[in-house]
């Protein structure tokens, strides 16, 4: 018998430290290789943390909603080294009854499993398991829901995420003088901890530049039915705005850039964020290599979040790497607003509402136009109104040069 301390484990390239959501056992536990032991959150990600041996759990110690260190010692264990003789087929015999609906409560779940589903009345059999060898985990459980979800069109970004279920428990709330106070959770917590460092630190100005895209709402409704049955996902205006950005910042770096210790780091890869908010929490995904990718590659990355984040599925990669943010505020309606920075990038995009105005033409005739506002929020330090502005006319010029003829794949 010997003592074995376990770590945080790396949970992405560019963390560097997670908070302790939910301990998953208590001392004096039995766990077996793999079996969930912690929920950690980083970059607003939930990632079950899993033993890394067989053993019994002898000592915490960290607490639950501590902010700790990549590599900090997080749990004491002792161990017999049983996982390293256990024979093959014990786990096989496991796996096959897990993967049996009727046999499926027989099998092995955590304790936060076994309370959420209590609490909820949830039979375990009916659940389906995403976790290691179809192994049930507290996610599936929270996401479990009786009736088939309906397809959700992939209008804007927003709209898609606002059917997500919560990504933790709901939180402890109490009630004092008839107000209703509610404890943060730790999603929410990381959340204010970020929009507190960007505004503290970072020296924010913000401009807005209109838009006529009345070409580009004309393409998009001539090919969104037949884009949808083609590509089993919806066509929004979204991704159009993500190209004309990506494109833009081809030959406006500046606006691809971090300030990090007194250096300004301008990145050579074009990775977009874009904000997916749930009722609870505020996401923030990237696209990769944006720049590389046709309209429908970035409407099908832009699906393939949306879906991560609504789902509870998102890796920890998928937050990993953004260069500069563009929001989709213009889903609920918004006409004109200031976001703020995503910290450490440069810069953070609000794409408004389309809007149908009665505008003078060139040929000073009257037409009704398809107007869009553009809102950008830059780091002071590394900008200013002039690299703003040239970056925010490129972005207009690529907008208002799509028509009939552009080609989306």
């Amino acid at each position: 018998m010997s003592e074995l301390i376990i770590k945080m484990p790396p949970l992405g390239e560019s963390v560097t430290e997670a908070t302790v959501s939910q301990w998953m056992v208590k001392p004096g536990d039995y766990v077996k290789k793999y079996d969930p032991i912690l929920e950690a959150i980083s970059d607003k990600v939930v990632t079950e943390i899993p033993s890394s041996d067989e053993g019994v759990i002898e000592e915490l110690l960290v607490n639950e909603n501590d902010v700790v260190p990549i590599g900090t010692d997080i749990l004491k264990m002792t161990t017999e080294g049983a996982a390293e003789s256990a024979p093959t087929t014990k786990k096989e015999t496991v796996v096959e009854e897990q993967n049996t609906p009727s046999t499926k409560a027989a099998g092995r779940f955590s304790p936060a499993v076994l309370k959420i589903a209590g609490e909820r009345n949830i039979d375990l059999s009916l659940v389906a398991g995403t976790g290691k060898d179809g192994r049930i985990t507290r996610k599936d459980v929270l996401n479990y829901q009786p009736k088939e979800v309906p397809v959700v069109d992939n209008q804007p970004v927003q709209s898609v995420a606002q059917s997500a279920p919560p990504a933790t428990p709901v939180a402890e709330t109490t009630v004092s003088n008839n107000d209703l106070v509610t404890k943060a959770d730790p999603v929410r917590k990381m959340i204010a901890q970020n929009m507190l460092r960007s505004v503290h630190e970072i020296p924010q100005a913000w401009t807005m530049i209109e838009v006529d895209v009345t070409g580009l709402v004309k393409l998009r409704n001539s090919l969104k039915n037949e884009f949808k049955e083609q590509n089993g996902f919806g066509l929004s205006y979204f991704p159009f705005f993500v190209k004309a950005v990506s494109s833009a910042l081809r030959n406006n770096p500046k606006l691809n850039s971090s300030w990090q210790n007194d250096e300004i780091i301008q990145h050579k890869d074009i990775n977009i964020s874009i904000a997916v908010a749930t009722d609870d929490a505020l996401f923030v995904p990237v696209i990769k290599h944006a720049d590389r990718l046709s309209i429908t590659g970035i409407a099908a990355e832009v699906s393939r979040l949306a879906t991560g984040v609504k789902t509870n599925t998102l890796k920890g990669s998928d937050s990993e790497g953004g260069t500069i943010t563009v929001n989709n505020t213009g889903s609920f309606g918004s006409v004109e607003s200031m976001g703020i920075i995503n910290y450490p990038q440069a810069a953070i995009l609000q794409v408004e509402s389309i809007r149908k105005e009665l505008s003078v033409l060139d040929d000073d005739t009257f037409g009704i136009r398809n107007k869009v506002n553009l809102c950008l929020t830059l780091d002071h330090r590394i900008l200013d109104g002039l690299a703003a502005g040239k970056f925010l006319n490129e972005v207009k010029a690529n907008l208002e040069a799509i028509d009939q003829n552009t080609n989306i794949y």
